[in-house]
Protein backbone atom coordinates (compact mmCIF):
# COMPACT_ATOMS: atom_id res chain seq x y z
CA UNK A 1 0.00 0.00 0.00
CA UNK A 2 2.84 2.66 1.25
CA UNK A 3 4.38 1.73 -2.72
CA UNK A 4 1.32 2.31 -4.51
CA UNK A 5 0.72 5.58 -2.43
CA UNK A 6 4.24 6.68 -3.81
CA UNK A 7 3.40 6.03 -7.23
CA UNK A 8 0.57 7.68 -7.23
CA UNK A 9 1.86 10.57 -5.65
CA UNK A 10 4.63 10.47 -8.19
CA UNK A 11 2.64 10.04 -11.25
CA UNK A 12 0.81 13.63 -9.87
CA UNK A 13 3.68 15.51 -9.23
CA UNK A 14 4.56 14.05 -12.70
CA UNK A 15 0.81 15.00 -14.36
CA UNK A 16 1.50 18.44 -12.52
CA UNK A 17 5.24 19.40 -13.91
CA UNK A 18 3.58 19.07 -17.33
CA UNK A 19 0.76 21.20 -16.56
CA UNK A 20 3.55 23.71 -15.39
CA UNK A 21 4.84 23.47 -18.60
CA UNK A 22 1.71 24.35 -20.19
CA UNK A 23 0.61 27.52 -18.07
CA UNK A 24 4.43 28.38 -18.18
CA UNK A 25 4.03 28.66 -22.31
CA UNK A 26 1.00 30.86 -21.63
CA UNK A 27 2.70 33.15 -19.31
CA UNK A 28 5.50 33.67 -21.18
CA UNK A 29 3.53 35.21 -24.04
CA UNK A 30 1.84 36.92 -22.38
CA UNK A 31 4.83 38.48 -20.46
CA UNK A 32 6.44 39.06 -24.24
CA UNK A 33 3.67 40.91 -25.61
CA UNK A 34 3.32 43.03 -22.40
CA UNK A 35 6.72 44.33 -22.80
CA UNK A 36 5.98 44.60 -26.64
CA UNK A 37 3.09 46.74 -26.39
CA UNK A 38 3.12 48.07 -22.40
CA UNK A 39 0.88 50.88 -22.86
CA UNK A 40 -1.98 49.39 -25.04
CA UNK A 41 -1.96 46.24 -21.74
CA UNK A 42 -1.63 48.59 -19.15
CA UNK A 43 -4.77 50.37 -20.63
CA UNK A 44 -6.51 47.06 -21.39
CA UNK A 45 -5.70 45.93 -17.96
CA UNK A 46 -7.72 48.55 -15.83
CA UNK A 47 -10.94 47.64 -17.49
CA UNK A 48 -10.74 44.33 -15.45
CA UNK A 49 -12.76 44.45 -12.32
CA UNK A 50 -9.78 45.18 -9.19
CA UNK A 51 -12.73 44.13 -7.19
CA UNK A 52 -13.92 40.96 -8.44
CA UNK A 53 -10.24 39.88 -9.04
CA UNK A 54 -9.60 40.55 -5.29
CA UNK A 55 -12.31 38.84 -4.06
CA UNK A 56 -11.81 36.16 -6.70
CA UNK A 57 -8.53 35.77 -4.89
CA UNK A 58 -9.07 36.05 -1.59
CA UNK A 59 -12.02 33.08 -2.36
CA UNK A 60 -9.18 30.72 -3.47
CA UNK A 61 -6.59 31.28 -0.82
CA UNK A 62 -9.59 30.12 1.46
CA UNK A 63 -10.61 26.99 -0.77
CA UNK A 64 -6.70 26.01 -0.17
CA UNK A 65 -7.07 26.03 3.48
CA UNK A 66 -10.02 24.55 3.60
CA UNK A 67 -8.56 21.69 1.13
CA UNK A 68 -5.72 21.01 3.45
CA UNK A 69 -7.91 20.58 6.27
CA UNK A 70 -10.02 18.05 4.50
CA UNK A 71 -6.82 16.41 3.94
CA UNK A 72 -5.19 16.31 7.34
CA UNK A 73 -9.31 14.98 8.21
CA UNK A 74 -8.44 12.24 5.73
CA UNK A 75 -4.97 11.74 7.31
CA UNK A 76 -6.06 11.52 11.03
CA UNK A 77 -9.17 9.49 10.68
CA UNK A 78 -11.46 12.80 11.24
CA UNK A 79 -14.03 11.34 9.14
CA UNK A 80 -17.09 13.67 10.22
CA UNK A 81 -15.40 16.75 9.01
CA UNK A 82 -13.66 15.29 5.88
CA UNK A 83 -17.02 15.67 4.18
CA UNK A 84 -17.69 19.11 5.79
CA UNK A 85 -14.64 20.44 4.72
CA UNK A 86 -14.72 19.12 1.34
CA UNK A 87 -18.37 20.72 1.18
CA UNK A 88 -16.80 23.96 2.08
CA UNK A 89 -14.18 23.60 -0.52
CA UNK A 90 -16.29 22.85 -3.22
CA UNK A 91 -18.74 25.81 -2.51
CA UNK A 92 -15.60 28.13 -2.51
CA UNK A 93 -14.48 26.90 -5.88
CA UNK A 94 -17.73 27.54 -7.26
CA UNK A 95 -17.83 30.91 -6.20
CA UNK A 96 -15.03 31.57 -7.80
CA UNK A 97 -16.57 30.22 -11.34
CA UNK A 98 -19.52 32.45 -10.57
CA UNK A 99 -18.06 35.37 -9.96
CA UNK A 100 -15.47 34.77 -13.19
CA UNK A 101 -18.57 34.38 -14.69
CA UNK A 102 -19.95 37.37 -14.45
CA UNK A 103 -16.16 39.14 -15.15
CA UNK A 104 -17.38 37.35 -18.51
CA UNK A 105 -20.71 38.95 -19.04
CA UNK A 106 -19.39 42.29 -18.15
CA UNK A 107 -16.35 41.79 -21.31
CA UNK A 108 -19.20 40.85 -23.13
CA UNK A 109 -21.59 43.65 -22.41
CA UNK A 110 -18.48 46.04 -22.94
CA UNK A 111 -17.24 44.50 -26.37
CA UNK A 112 -14.35 43.36 -25.16
CA UNK A 113 -14.75 40.02 -26.60
CA UNK A 114 -12.24 39.32 -29.48
CA UNK A 115 -13.97 38.07 -32.52
CA UNK A 116 -17.05 39.76 -31.95
CA UNK A 117 -17.81 43.44 -32.60
CA UNK A 118 -15.42 44.85 -30.41
CA UNK A 119 -14.85 48.27 -29.23
CA UNK A 120 -11.44 49.01 -26.93
CA UNK A 121 -12.09 53.28 -26.34
CA UNK A 122 -13.94 55.40 -28.56
CA UNK A 123 -11.41 56.47 -31.02
CA UNK A 124 -9.01 54.50 -30.92
CA UNK A 125 -6.86 53.70 -34.19
CA UNK A 126 -6.60 50.29 -35.84
CA UNK A 127 -3.12 49.59 -34.07
CA UNK A 128 -4.82 50.11 -30.75
CA UNK A 129 -7.61 48.06 -31.05
CA UNK A 130 -4.83 44.99 -32.44
CA UNK A 131 -2.89 45.40 -29.88
CA UNK A 132 -5.89 45.40 -27.16
CA UNK A 133 -7.94 42.18 -28.85
CA UNK A 134 -4.61 40.91 -28.00
CA UNK A 135 -4.59 41.25 -24.75
CA UNK A 136 -8.48 40.16 -24.36
CA UNK A 137 -6.99 36.92 -26.19
CA UNK A 138 -4.72 36.36 -23.68
CA UNK A 139 -6.67 37.00 -20.78
CA UNK A 140 -9.45 35.03 -21.78
CA UNK A 141 -7.51 32.22 -22.98
CA UNK A 142 -5.37 31.82 -19.39
CA UNK A 143 -8.58 32.76 -17.34
CA UNK A 144 -10.42 30.25 -19.27
CA UNK A 145 -8.12 27.57 -19.00
CA UNK A 146 -7.77 28.03 -15.40
CA UNK A 147 -11.38 28.44 -14.83
CA UNK A 148 -11.65 24.87 -16.71
CA UNK A 149 -9.19 23.23 -14.57
CA UNK A 150 -11.51 24.68 -11.38
CA UNK A 151 -14.54 22.81 -13.54
CA UNK A 152 -12.14 19.94 -13.45
CA UNK A 153 -11.87 20.40 -9.48
CA UNK A 154 -15.12 21.04 -8.91
CA UNK A 155 -16.08 17.31 -10.60
CA UNK A 156 -12.88 15.80 -8.34
CA UNK A 157 -14.02 17.62 -5.49
CA UNK A 158 -18.21 15.67 -5.62
CA UNK A 159 -16.49 12.84 -6.16
CA UNK A 160 -14.35 12.66 -2.87
CA UNK A 161 -17.16 14.25 -0.66
CA UNK A 162 -19.29 11.35 -2.33
CA UNK A 163 -16.64 8.67 -1.28
CA UNK A 164 -15.79 10.14 2.13
CA UNK A 165 -19.62 10.21 2.87
CA UNK A 166 -19.49 6.43 2.39
CA UNK A 167 -16.12 6.25 5.02
CA UNK A 168 -14.43 4.87 1.97
CA UNK A 169 -10.88 7.46 3.49
CA UNK A 170 -9.07 6.13 6.63
CA UNK A 171 -5.52 6.93 8.39
CA UNK A 172 -4.56 3.63 6.22
CA UNK A 173 -5.86 4.60 2.87
CA UNK A 174 -6.11 8.76 1.76
CA UNK A 175 -4.18 8.63 -1.04
CA UNK A 176 -6.78 10.25 -3.72
CA UNK A 177 -7.63 12.86 -1.49
CA UNK A 178 -4.00 14.01 -0.91
CA UNK A 179 -3.84 13.76 -4.77
CA UNK A 180 -6.63 16.13 -5.14
CA UNK A 181 -5.62 18.57 -2.65
CA UNK A 182 -2.08 18.85 -4.75
CA UNK A 183 -4.10 19.22 -7.71
CA UNK A 184 -6.58 21.95 -6.57
CA UNK A 185 -3.62 23.26 -4.76
CA UNK A 186 -2.19 23.74 -8.08
CA UNK A 187 -4.85 25.77 -9.70
CA UNK A 188 -4.82 27.71 -6.86
CA UNK A 189 -1.17 28.81 -7.25
CA UNK A 190 -1.73 29.49 -10.95
CA UNK A 191 -4.35 32.16 -10.18
CA UNK A 192 -1.96 33.84 -7.71
CA UNK A 193 0.20 34.49 -10.20
CA UNK A 194 -2.48 35.11 -12.67
CA UNK A 195 -4.17 38.17 -10.94
CA UNK A 196 -1.20 40.52 -10.37
CA UNK A 197 -0.27 39.84 -13.92
CA UNK A 198 -3.77 40.96 -15.42
CA UNK A 199 -5.15 42.92 -12.25
CA UNK A 200 -2.21 45.02 -10.79
CA UNK A 201 0.67 45.29 -13.42
CA UNK A 202 1.03 49.11 -14.66
CA UNK A 203 -2.74 49.64 -13.52
CA UNK A 204 -1.65 53.45 -12.47
CA UNK A 205 -1.11 54.04 -16.42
Amino acid sequence: MEQQKDSATLGMWIFLSTEVLFFGGMFLTYTINRHTYPDVFAAASTTLSLKLGTINTLVLIASSFTMAMSVWCAEVGKKKWLPVCLILTLILGVVFLGIKGVEYHDKYVEHHIPGLPFQFEPGSDVATNAHAQLFFSLYFGMTGLHALHMVVGVGLLCWLLKQSIRGRFTPEYNTPVENIGLYWHFVDIVWIYLYPLLYLIDRHK
